[in-house]
This record gives structure tokens, sequence and C-alpha cells, in this order.
């Protein structure tokens, strides 16, 4: 995991990976959205990971507001993670990765389709400009300070 300062750095980037950047959670938060798992032991026989770990993602999940834990069962108490609407806008983030692990990683091809439910179309994503709604290349894109941006130290 990254460290938890930014020292010289005002990044977007580097803060949504301390969040959901390692191995486990992005894994978690895919069978969230595409497997719509939600239960402990479901997470855990689907990834095989540990339960200690488990634990801590999603708990780590439910204090960042990425998912929120709801019990499903009293005795024993037993609860389920759903994705929260934040946790749910990861989807883009899964489905960029997926592509790029298609295109670079998946000699025999995808593993997994991601199709659209009403005709079936495979999905792909763009970039889009917001003004005038051209798609574009990587190429084409230029980044430039935000309104978050830090000013620049006065020599």
């Amino acid at each position: 995991m990254l460290g938890r300062t930014y020292e010289g750095q005002n990044c977007s980037a580097a803060r949504a990976l301390e969040l959901i950047g390692e191995r486990w959670s992005l894994l978690i938060v895919r069978d969230a959205v595409f497997g719509g798992t939600t239960r402990f032991a479901d997470f855990q026989r689907s990834l095989g990971i540990a339960r200690n770990i488990l634990a801590a993602r999603l708990d780590r999940f439910v204090d960042e507001g990425i998912m929120e834990r709801r019990l499903y069962s009293e005795r024993p108490a037993h609860h389920e993670y759903v994705l929260t609407e934040r946790g749910r806008d990861l989807q883009s983030i899964i489905l960029a990765l997926t592509r790029w692990g298609d295109r670079w990683a998946a000699p025999a091809g995808p593993p997994v389709l991601f199709e659209h439910v009403d005709c079936g179309g495979r999905l792909e994503q763009q970039l889009v400009c917001t003004v005038c709604g051209d798609t574009t290349t990587p190429e084409q894109v230029v980044s430039r300070p935000g309104p978050g941006a830090t000013a620049p130290a006065a020599a």
C-alpha cells in the first residue's frame, strides 16, 4: 500500500490507489459489481482469500463508504456487504483494467465478456469530450491544473 502522506503530491490517482489499489480490493469489488456477491463466505469461496485479509478489506471498504454492512441474520449474526454509489462507481475502473488485461495479458483471449443486457453487444469504454462530444484517443489528452491543484511555491 502507498503511504498515508502525500508530501509533494496532490494526486487523485494516488489517493484512489490507497483506497482500492491493492490486488484483493479490486477483486472484491469485481465480484460485488459483476457477480452480485455480498456475503463474506461467498467472497472467500470465490476468491480463495484468507479470512483475515478479507475481513480487513471489507472493514476498510465500510469505513471509506465504498460498501455498507447490513445484518441479514441475527442468530447467528451475519452481515452482507453491499456496494454504495461510491463503490458501484468503480465499475468503469474494473472494465478498463479488464480491457487492458484482455489485450495484453490474455493470450487465449478474454476469459469474460461484458455485454449490454438489452442487446448483447460488447461494452467499450471511450474518452469523450464533455464540450464537443468528440471521441478522443489518449494522444489527444493533456492534463492541466484543476481547481484542487496547489499553487507552486514562491521562489
